[in-house]
């Protein structure tokens, strides 16, 4: 093949990759979509030649596309930060794609060197969820979330089993034409390995439609509301008064709220005065919301809302610590769950937004943190929580707090259902990104964490979508973008453990064992043809 034909090949799996995700795409096209990625790779493969490096421009331009079509919207809050994702991501996916090629070209197995493609390519979205450039967005598994009814078997492998599919199947079709046209004599092999990649295609699909009918919930009713207060996020949220925002939360609640709610959820960063914690209920805003929960007494509310811990001078500061007036202290991402008593429940986001919340390897480049992109609340790198523990709301009920980006994580929602929650309520602010697929995919992640977890979830955006999705992932309910609204959904709580619950990311310690198996034989191979 030529260089036209390589490009063309690499631009097709970018554009394959791009229609094949949400919130739009037809996600069927992924299972065909690293086969032109492969062809390339097959050339350089079969060549005499060193090509380890020469097929890394390819696979960047591939992943390139995918990158910059699919999460482009990024640069409504930030160019900066978008060019950053898109560039560093589409190089680290390459690097994995090259890595895999340099294993395959040396092992002279086909076989082992796709298994690797599998494992290196698994190990990679892992590691992308617990990395300081952690960035879940794009693992394959992700893009039958607006096709919940073919995946409901991730109840058992999480979304990494659908990235396995994907890439499985790829490989085995691209193993099929692949042998259809070198000749007629490799027709039969061709066959079978495009009979095996079509099982593997529908059988999982099939099995997933028997789990989505036959699942039935068992009746035990939550009254919850949602409320999407719709304050713009770059004109109104941190330039009006808190009062007059807590007043558009109470106005959204109207006729939507009565004597029977129980949960009365409100989006991230609702609450617009910072807090120390010792401090949290001497806030107007939490005074003013206490005082309108008086007329709904079995109701609890969650907010979200920024606040703060401070050290004392005999207490070590840990790395995430900034210098006040008074001394050293920590911020924190908060949701806050409270009634009309002055007791209250916190929790502190733990998965943070890249750039934003938290800056690469803060605890060795500190100064980064004064390139922090301002999205409002505060800047630079916050503290977390390092166990996910729910909020309970009474001796039956317990309710995850999950805050934002931290939807987007499979594993780390799955904590919180270990850990004894029976629901998950999500609080967002999506309005950074306008109308563009980025508030449409942060809602729609949240249809495979229920399917993971067979857990309801109820989310609260302060603009994007604010819904409710049932424990099969399908969506009961949902609003408009930039709409000021709220809803109201009876969702049945859940106390069974799944099998990737229980078991976790046993898939992706798999895929680490076998890289490291597969790294080390690619480097013994490697000094072995050296010193000959």
């Amino acid at each position: 093949m030529n260089r036209l034909q390589l490009l063309s090949l690499s631009v097709l799996t970018g554009v394959l990759l791009s229609f094949g995700w949400p919130a739009n795409g037809f996600p069927f096209l992924l299972f065909f979509a690293f086969i032109p990625l492969l062809f390339v790779e097959n050339h350089f493969a079969e060549s005499e030649r060193r090509s380890g490096i020469k097929i890394a421009p390819y696979a960047l331009l591939a992943f390139f596309i995918w990158n910059l079509l699919t999460t482009y919207w990024i640069k409504n809050s930030t160019y900066l930060g978008a060019a950053l994702a898109i560039v560093l991501n589409a190089t680290f996916m390459a690097a994995v794609f090259t890595v895999f090629h340099v294993t395959h070209k040396k092992l002279h197995v086909q076989a082992g060197g796709f298994v690797a493609l599998v494992a290196y390519w698994v190990s990679f979205e892992h590691l992308h969820h617990n990395w300081a450039l952690n960035w879940p967005w794009l693992n394959l598994g992700n893009g039958f979330a607006n096709y919940t009814t073919c995946v409901q078997w991730y109840e058992y492998t999480g979304m990494l089993g659908g990235s396995i599919w994907i890439l499985t199947v790829n490989i085995l079709l691209f193993l099929a034409i692949k042998h259809w046209i070198k000749g007629q004599q490799y027709h039969k092999k061709g066959l079978i390995y495009g009979g095996v990649a079509a099982a593997l295609l529908f059988v999982p699909i099939i099995i997933s439609v028997i789990i989505y009918q036959r699942y039935t919930e068992k009746v035990n009713p939550v009254d919850i509301t949602v409320i999407q207060p719709n304050v713009d996020p770059y004109a109104e949220q941190y330039a009006l008064p808190p009062v007059k925002i807590v007043g558009k939360i109470i106005e959204e609640s109207k006729g939507k709220v009565d004597s029977k709610t129980d949960l009365i959820v409100t989006p991230e960063s609702a609450i617009q005065e910072y807090a120390f914690e010792n401090e949290i209920n001497y806030k107007e805003s939490i005074i003013l919301l206490r005082q309108y929960l008086k007329q709904y007494p079995k109701a609890k509310m969650i907010v979200g809302m920024s606040t703060a811990r401070a050290y004392r001078s005999d207490e070590a500061a840990p790395p995430t610590a900034r210098r006040g007036e008074f001394g050293y202290y920590d911020a924190y991402n908060t949701a806050i769950m409270f009634d009309t008593t002055q007791y209250f429940q916190k929790r502190h986001k733990s998965r943070l937004t890249p750039g934003v919340e938290i800056m690469p390897f803060y605890k060795y480049l500190t100064f980064l943190n004064k390139y922090a992109i301002n999205l409002g609340g505060i800047v630079g790198t916050l503290a977390i929580d390092t166990v996910q523990l729910p909020f309970t709301v009474n001796e039956k009920l317990k309710v995850a707090s999950v805050i934002c980006y931290e939807s987007a994580y499979g594993d780390f929602v799955s904590d919180f259902a270990r850990n004894g929650a029976n629901i998950i309520l999500v609080i967002t602010n999506d309005g950074w990104w306008g109308r563009t697929p980025g508030y449409k995919q942060h809602f729609l992640f949240s249809r495979l964490r229920a399917i993971e977890t067979r857990r309801s979830v109820a989310r609260s955006a302060n603009t994007g979508v604010s819904g409710f999705i049932n424990q099969r992932g399908d969506v009961i309910q949902q609003s408009e973008y930039w709409v000021g609204t709220s809803l109201r959904q009876k969702l049945n709580a859940n106390d069974t453990l799944t099998f990737y619950v229980k078991h976790g990311e046993y898939l992706a310690h798999l895929s680490v064992f076998g890289t490291v198996l597969f790294l080390l034989l690619t480097l013994v191979l490697v000094i072995i043809k050296r010193r000959k």
